[in-house]
This record gives C-alpha cells, sequence and structure tokens, in this order.
C-alpha cells in the first residue's frame, strides 16, 4: 500500500473541504503507483462532492505544471509519504464537445440566412455563381470539421472549464456563422448586384480557380490532421515530432493551410467581414501555433528541426 499526503494548491475548494488529507492506495507499490491512482483515490474519499479526475490538476510541492495521470510517482520524484498538491479545475466539459458545438452553429446559421431571404432582407435574394459556390465551401469545410472531431483528432487533454464552450462558440457562431453569412448571401453579392454583375466575381473562371485553391489548403489540412493522429497512440498523450507533408517548413502546418482556405474566401468575395474573420481567425492560430512551437523545442531540444517556422514558412 501507498500513502500520500494531499494538500490544496491554496485554499481548500469546496469539493474537498477536508483538504490536507493522507491517502491510501491499496495493491500498490510506490514505484508502479501513478498520478491516475492517486486521482480516483482522492475522488473516492470525496465522491458526494464529486471531485472527479477531470476537475483535478495534481502538481509537485514546487512546480505550477499539471502532472499527467499515466506519470508515474516514482518518476516525478515522489516517495511513499510524499506530499502533492491539487488545485479544482471547477466544472468540466469535454473538447470533443466543444468542438461538434461550436463548428454546428455555422452549419445551422448559413442555411438560414442563405435559404430564407425574405427574413433578413424582406425579399428575394436571386443568388449568383459567386454565393452559391462560397455556401458550398463553407458548409464543406464545417462537415469536415464535425467529421474530423468524430474520427481524426486524438485530444491531449480530456476536458476544459465549461465556461469554454461559450466563448469558443462565439467565435465560430457570431463571426464565421451570422456576420459572415450575413454578408456573403445579401443582395450586394447577388446575381444582379452591380458588385458582382459583369466583374470577376461574375467570372467562372476566376471562382473555379479559388475554387480549386480552396480545395487543395482543405486537403491539406486534413493530410496534416491525420499525420498529426497517428503520432498518438489510442488512449495516450504521447507527443513526439512530426515529420512529412507540410511540416519540413512549419510546425503547424494545418493552420498554415486553414489560414489558406479561408484568404480564398475573403479572395473570392471581397467581403469586409470575410477579412475580419481572416485576421481574428488567423491571429488566434498563430497565438496557438507560436505556444506549441516553443514547447516542442523546449521538450525536444536538439532534436527538434532548427530550421522550422511556426506557422508561416520562412516567417514566422
Amino acid at each position: 500500500m501507498v500513502s500520500i499526503t494531499i494538500s490544496p494548491a491554496g485554499r481548500a475548494p469546496a469539493v474537498a473541504r477536508g483538504l490536507p488529507c493522507v491517502i491510501d492506495i491499496p495493491g500498490k507499490q510506490a514505484d508502479d503507483t501513478t498520478v491516475g491512482d492517486v486521482m480516483a483515490a482522492l475522488h473516492k474519499k470525496f465522491p458526494k462532492a464529486s471531485f472527479i479526475q477531470s476537475r483535478q490538476k495534481v502538481t509537485l510541492k514546487d512546480s505550477r505544471n499539471a502532472l499527467q495521470r499515466e506519470d508515474k510517482l516514482a518518476d516525478a520524484g515522489v516517495p511513499d509519504g510524499g506530499e502533492l498538491l491539487v488545485k479544482d479545475l471547477g466544472h468540466q466539459i469535454s473538447w470533443k464537445t466543444v468542438f461538434l458545438v461550436e463548428y454546428a452553429g455555422p452549419l445551422v446559421i448559413h442555411p438560414l440566412v442563405y435559404h430564407f431571404p425574405k427574413v433578413f432582407w424582406g425579399g428575394p435574394v436571386y443568388h449568383s455563381t459567386l454565393q452559391r459556390f462560397v455556401y458550398a465551401l463553407v458548409m464543406i469545410h464545417f462537415v469536415k470539421r464535425e467529421l474530423e472531431t468524430l474520427f481524426v483528432h486524438r485530444f491531449s487533454h480530456d476536458t476544459m472549464p465549461v465556461i469554454n464552450i461559450f466563448k469558443n462558440s462565439a467565435h465560430y457562431h457570431l463571426l464565421s456563422g451570422l456576420v459572415l453569412a450575413l454578408s456573403v448571401y445579401s443582395p450586394n453579392f447577388g446575381a444582379l448586384s452591380p458588385y458582382i454583375r459583369g466583374t470577376i466575381r461574375d467570372d467562372p473562371s476566376f471562382i473555379w480557380a479559388c475554387t480549386i485553391v480552396w480545395i487543395f489548403a482543405e486537403m491539406s489540412n486534413l493530410i496534416t490532421h491525420i499525420k498529426l493522429r497517428n503520432l498518438r497512440p489510442v488512449g495516450t498523450r504521447k507527443r513526439a515530432i512530426p515529420y512529412g507533408y507540410g511540416f519540413s517548413l512549419v510546425s503547424f502546418p494545418n493552420y498554415f493551410f486553414e489560414t489558406l482556405a479561408w484568404l480564398t474566401i475573403a479572395v473570392m468575395t471581397g467581403s469586409y467581414m470575410a477579412w475580419v474573420f481572416l485576421v481574428v481567425a488567423t491571429g488566434q492560430m498563430y497565438i496557438w501555433a507560436a505556444k506549441k512551437h516553443r514547447a516542442y523545442k523546449k521538450e525536444f531540444g536538439s532534436a527538434y528541426p532548427k530550421g522550422r517556422k511556426a506557422m508561416f514558412p520562412f516567417i514566422a
């Protein structure tokens, strides 16, 4: 049996008022006890308070970095009778659920705006070829994202704070959903609009050229997602250096190719709102890419390819 002292990281959380306490893990030896065993024992000690494992952030006394469930206490330097800190992360929701909800928004909003113009503009909109293409591309993009969430992505974390579903969904439901739809499906982009009629945006060659670029970007994004999936065995949080298609120049080509896809939509339409969404989305993806790029370099050190940039080839 292994005994570990659990202390609160700061004030004792409401779901574990009995902290600090000593928990016993029967049937285990010091060298094979994992952080997951500790979390399960802690949940068992406070069952009525629902201090489930996804709410627990377990750390060493002198560190703010969370220990992973599969980490062994011996490897982390925690002996039998040692001490760990725990923090309550609050109510959690699965990453998969958040992704499904945030991508579902545009899949509902775009058809409503496209097919019911009388509700939004008081009369019919004679859709241009451009609008028909953009509608199809946007819908395909978000169906693809839903399918990737269900069958491709392997998340490094099981859950996130429940409040994040509102923040994440606002980005997609409002910017790439309502705002973009109200812009590109409006009469200003319709078949009879002087902005469209007789211009390059009424030229099938231009529309198809942009569509081909968009298809390339979306397929490339999918390929890189599959490569990232294959780096992480099922049921693990293992990280490895990605190589191959797209990864020779940047650490996160999936973000680069998604940026290219939305850039194509912005160029096709010329919509101010499409450009606004492109800038906001690209900025957010670059923040993620730069943070993860630094983590790669810190974790793998000299083994990590020195010439790679975070997201944009040869730039940043």
